[in-house]
C-alpha cells in the first residue's frame, strides 16, 4: 500500500491472526484514525464491516460497501498496521462519517 490512508476511506484489510473472540480474515474496514496520525504513524485505528446485520444496536451502523450492505462494527474499534491493507474499495459519506463519530463518542467518549 503506497498511498496514505485517508479517514473514512474503507479499505479491504487482512486481519488475520486473530484471538478470541476479534473480528478474522479478510474484510472492509473503514479508517477512523485522523489524517495526520495516518500519515506519520505505521499503524491506522479501524471498524471492521460485516455483513451480519443488527439493525436494533446502537454499536453498529448499516452502510452500503461496495454495493453491499454492511455494518460498521464500532464496538470491535482496533489499531492495525497499514500494512494489513490490500485496496481501497469505498469511501463514507460525509452524513455516514457524521453518524460513525456519534456512535465512537457516545461509546468511547464521556
Amino acid at each position: 500500500m503506497s498511498s496514505i490512508p485517508l479517514r473514512y476511506e474503507i479499505y479491504l484489510a487482512n486481519l488475520n491472526p486473530t484471538i478470541g473472540g476479534e473480528i478474522q480474515k479478510t474484510r472492509p474496514v473503514v479508517v477512523v484514525s485522523q489524517d495526520e496520525m495516518n500519515r506519520y504513524l505505521e499503524t491506522i485505528v479501524i471498524c471492521p464491516l460485516t455483513t451480519t446485520i443488527h439493525p436494533s444496536w446502537r454499536c453498529r451502523l448499516q452502510v452500503n460497501c461496495d454495493g453491499v450492505d454492511a455494518e460498521i462494527v464500532v464496538d470491535q474499534i482496533r489499531a492495525i498496521s497499514k500494512q494489513r491493507l490490500i485496496k481501497k474499495i469505498d469511501q463514507l459519506s460525509e452524513a455516514q462519517a457524521a453518524q460513525l463519530r456519534s456512535i465512537i463518542t457516545e461509546m468511547y467518549g464521556e
